[in-house]
């Protein structure tokens, strides 16, 4: 009997623990494929690995730990890895700053409150939830972990306190890094479609130059370069000292849309599976320094851009999609993902589709006949 108590009191500290991560309080959260660390500030996903892996490789941008490692001091607080913009994403105006709106919204700046926890069956789940002050809303964000399964789910929701319709700026601003993100190598696929560069007048001063033409029109990922020329972005150049933002159309004709990040040589890739009605949107932040301490952002949201909220809703719609959501009066809206990591066979080096279906993520590369099948049981997206 205690031998058996024993197993499941060591099974529940598997499952969940509490950890310091570069010096910030989080929980570990793990089944028998992964782990992912979630911070209990601003409830970011910090660091995602398999549990087979020795080397322990996060994909996710660490930038604490590129900033040590660069002899430098870190600057952006909580804003790492996978963060949560919420209700804001980007520059705030004037009038909002000073009032103490923060940039990307509150909600990666206040301490989350554990809700619930606890595992029934093979599924772990925990919740969390804050209120966000500033803007009178309330945010609930459950994450799931079933046992034999490489995939994180993701489930959320924003619930109104005041009594008039507004408009919600809402983005999950997932981060890729060094050493994963490797120049020349570390590919981004995703569903989309129609695509623009980032007009340079709001970007202001910086160290980085840009390859990208101001404020064109594309079809990914064949980008119009400042000098005429077309650049495939899928991969980070081997030449660095760049930065640009590109946005991207989700496929209209889908429900279920996907962008994935592949280390070929590594074998491993991250993805993320979205309903396209809860985010029209992937944007691509690109930040390649010289230092080789590289950051990408697959940023799925609600709008094309990270502007201002006045402005995202100045536009209305950008190819006929709309630039913000609506959250109506005293009312809740929410959204869905799943997040995957896995090791890919041998040759597997570029993804042309992900479908989900039948509890099954399957992931192909049609060129080289290559497909990956993971279990994904949980129903809901």
């Amino acid at each position: 009997m205690r031998l058996l108590l024993s197993a499941l009191f060591a099974g529940a500290a598997l499952a969940q623990q509490a950890v310091t991560w570069e010096d910030l309080p989080g929980l570990r959260l793990s089944n028998d494929k992964v782990d992912l660390t979630v911070l209990t500030t601003g409830g970011a996903m910090v660091e995602l690995t398999l549990r087979d892996d020795a080397g322990k490789l996060s994909p996710l941008w660490n930038p604490i730990r590129m900033a040590r490692e660069a002899g430098q001091k870190p600057q952006f607080g909580t804003s790492m890895g996978h963060f949560l913009c919420v209700d804001g994403f980007g520059n705030v105006s004037p009038e909002e700053r000073g009032a103490g709106m923060p940039g990307h919204g509150e909600a990666h700046t206040l301490p989350w409150d554990t809700v619930s926890s606890g595992k029934q069956g093979k599924t772990l789940a925990i919740t969390f939830g804050v209120k966000l002050p500033l803007v009178q809303e309330v945010l609930t964000r459950t994450i799931r972990l079933v046992d034999g399964e490489n995939v994180v789910y993701v489930e959320s929701e924003i619930e109104s306190l005041v009594s008039f319709d507004r408009p919600l700026c809402w983005a999950e601003h997932a981060t890729i890094g060094s050493p994963f993100l490797e120049p020349g190598k570390t590919v981004v696929d995703m569903s989309a479609s129609r695509a623009k560069t980032r007009t340079y007048k709001d970007q202001g001063g910086g160290p980085l130059r840009h390859r990208f033409a101001n404020f064109q029109d594309f079809t990914w990922p064949n980008v119009p370069g400042v000098n005429g020329e077309t650049l495939d972005v899928r991969a980070a150049p081997t030449t660095l000292g760049f930065g640009d933002h590109t946005t991207c159309l989700m496929d209209p004709s889908r429900r279920l849309v996907w962008v994935t990040a592949l280390h070929p040589d590594k074998r491993l890739l991250l993805g993320y599976v979205f309903r396209r009605e809860d985010f029209p949107w992937t944007q691509n932040w690109e930040n390649y320094p010289t230092n080789g301490k590289l950051a990408r952002g697959l940023e799925f949201s609600t709008m094309p851009f990270d502007v201002p909220r006045r402005e995202a809703v100045s536009l209305g719609t950008t190819f006929d999609a709309p630039t913000y959501r609506w959250l109506p009066a005293k009312s809740k809206v929410g959204s869905y993902f799943l997040m995957f990591y896995t090791r890919t066979p041998d040759g597997f080096r570029k993804v042309d589709e992900v479908t989900l279906e039948g509890g099954k993520l399957v992931v192909e590369d049609r060129a080289a006949g290559k497909r990956i099948s993971l279990a994904a049981s949980l129903p809901g997206i």
